[in-house]
């Protein structure tokens, strides 16, 4: 063998036609102790690099494919999904003129609570300069419906029961003229609400209030004092007109024609362990007669056959 197939380091060469190396100056200068050339480095280089690179058919060659998640970098963080917006509720959900008229409203009644606990308090505050420039207005507002008193807080509380009472002259339907017995309205309320887990306002207190705004409007010979005194009058009056129509007094077809009204006091009985010693004879106030206006039977029935 030659030198190229001893050497470790030998690169073959493409034989001639007939086993043997091409002829050029190379070749025919060349002895086993000589070095390749540049040209041979390069040659041989490409040929390595020929043979170490693997060969793929057209048909068969590597498709490309995409970099994976690390040849692409760091990854940016996934963006927040969409925070979703809140349905309105309320007023906000109604158009644009019902919210106004809404909110109207509101400030109406707003309003009006303001000013009625304005007057309350001046109606129980004690006398001062807007009471006295502006008292006429304050009564106004609050008698009768809206009275205050401090009785449940007084340090002597009431310990009597008032009866209030009424009787009527009426007319039949013959035209003749009758008088009813006494009708104890106090204690027909008080029937109505015994037992009753859910009593009305007006079972409870028009009776009594109506009552306690005519006695503090007149003294004790049932003449007015004040300007309250006329309006507390008429206002019991039509109460009791209202409660005979629904008791049906006189019969089918009356006529109120006159009133009367009385309170039966009596006081309370004082308990077993005290020795305070109280009367228990009642006392009757009777107040004159009043003659009943038409416009007073004819609310007292309209407001009967509306309940």
């Amino acid at each position: 063998m030659d030198a190229y197939d001893e050497g470790s380091k030998a690169r073959h060469l493409p034989d001639g036609p007939d086993g043997s190396l091409p002829e050029g100056p190379a070749s025919a200068g060349s002895t086993p102790d000589s070095t390749p050339s540049a040209d041979q480095e390069s040659v041989g280089q490409e040929s390595t690099d020929q043979e170490s690179v693997p060969q793929h058919h057209d048909s068969q060659a590597p498709t490309a494919q995409a970099p994976g998640p690390q040849a692409l970098g760091p990854q940016a963080p996934a963006a927040d999904p969409p925070v979703p917006v809140p349905t309105p509720t309320g007023i906000a959900s109604l158009p644009l003129r019902s919210q106004v008229v809404a909110a109207l409203a509101l400030a109406v009644v707003a309003v009006v609570a303001c000013v009625h606990l304005g007057m309350v308090f001046l109606h129980v505050a004690p006398s001062n300069t807007v009471t006295k420039q502006h008292g006429r207005a304050i009564d106004d507002w609050i008698y009768p419906e809206f009275e205050q008193n401090w009785k449940l807080f007084a340090p002597n509380p009431l310990q009597q029961n008032i009866d209030v009472q009424v009787r009527a002259q009426v007319r039949g339907a013959d035209g003749g003229i009758t008088e009813t017995g006494w009708y104890d309205l106090s204690a027909l309320d008080g029937a109505a609400i015994d037992g009753n887990l859910l009593p009305s306002h007006t079972q409870q207190n028009e009776l009594r209030r109506a009552w306690d705004f005519y006695i503090g409007t007149h003294d004790n010979d049932n003449r007015p004092v004040g300007l309250r005194g006329d309006l507390s009058q008429r206002y019991l009056r039509r109460i009791v007109v209202l409660r005979l129509d629904r008791e049906g007094a006189g019969g089918k077809g009356a006529v109120v024609e006159s009133v009367q009204v009385r309170s039966r006091t009596t006081n309370v009985p004082p308990p077993k362990w005290s020795e305070e010693q109280v009367s228990d004879t009642p006392v009757l106030r009777e107040l004159p007669w009043w003659t009943v206006p038409e416009e007073d039977v004819t609310d007292a029935r309209t407001e009967a056959s509306a309940g």
